[in-house]
């Protein structure tokens, strides 16, 4: 005769953890997509997005090209950082894309780092130059030989937005749907995101071939993977190739 064993009470149910406002801060080079992924991945959070030259163009009531020429290069860095700094001073959650230029100055890589999670949409000088060749409007870009200067920004800048950044995108050439949820995807395996934020890939309409994202191939033959480091002790890790741009 076998005696059973009494049933296990069923264990209580523990309240979920509360997560800390999320703050998602996209770095990079003019052109890399900083602002037009920070809106569509504000949008799919329900967090207030804000960019930071916007910003800086808001208070100082004139566009950054002519703020540019009227004070200089040096005025204008000290009102970014301003800017900046009061941003991260802030405590609710929001998603912020900062000017090509924010990093060039420690504080506000430090600051940057210190209270946010720091993507780099990191994109070749060429395939900028590709995406910027018409741009009026960048006034480091303003100049005979512009692929040349994208060519030394990037060489000056790139370890400066490592530095900043937690993680790196590479995107060749993206499409933005496709990066923001490289970046949801990100968040969710660090554990800052609840997984149900998170689509899954077979969820998501393929996009439309009449009308392809800018920076798309259309042919997916010639589409280039885009892939994710995470930086761990100073240096990047590849996690994994999330996706191809379709």
């Amino acid at each position: 005769m076998t005696s059973e064993l009494p049933a296990l009470p069923e264990p209580p149910e523990l309240p979920l953890p509360m997560m800390p406002p999320l703050r998602v801060t996209l770095v990079g080079m003019p052109g890399s997509g900083k602002s037009t992924v920070g809106r569509q991945l504000a949008r799919h959070l329900d967090l207030p997005f804000v960019d930071t030259d916007a910003e800086i163009e808001h208070q100082v009531g004139m566009p950054i090209r002519e703020f540019f020429d009227t004070h200089g290069e040096a005025v204008f860095r000290d009102r970014e950082s301003e800017v900046i700094h009061a941003l991260t001073q802030e405590t609710g959650a929001l998603v912020m894309a900062t000017g090509g230029g924010a990093v060039i100055r420690a504080e506000n890589r430090e600051r940057l780092r210190a209270t946010s999670h720091v993507f780099y949409l990191r994109s070749s000088p060429e395939e900028l130059h590709r995406r910027l060749r018409h741009d009026t409007h960048r006034p480091l870009l303003q100049v005979a030989d512009p692929l040349r200067r994208l060519r030394d920004l990037y060489r000056d800048r790139d370890p400066l937005y490592r530095q900043a950044a937690h993680f790196v995108v590479e995107t060749p050439r993206p499409s933005v749907s496709g990066l923001v949820h490289m970046v949801l995807m990100q968040l969710e395996l660090a554990g800052w995101l609840d997984p149900s934020q998170v689509p899954s890939p077979v969820d998501r309409p393929p996009p439309s071939r009449a009308n392809p994202a800018e920076g798309e191939s259309k042919n997916p033959r010639c589409a280039s993977p885009t892939f994710v480091h995470t930086r761990t002790s100073g240096s990047a890790m590849a996690t994994r190739a999330l996706i191809s741009p379709a």
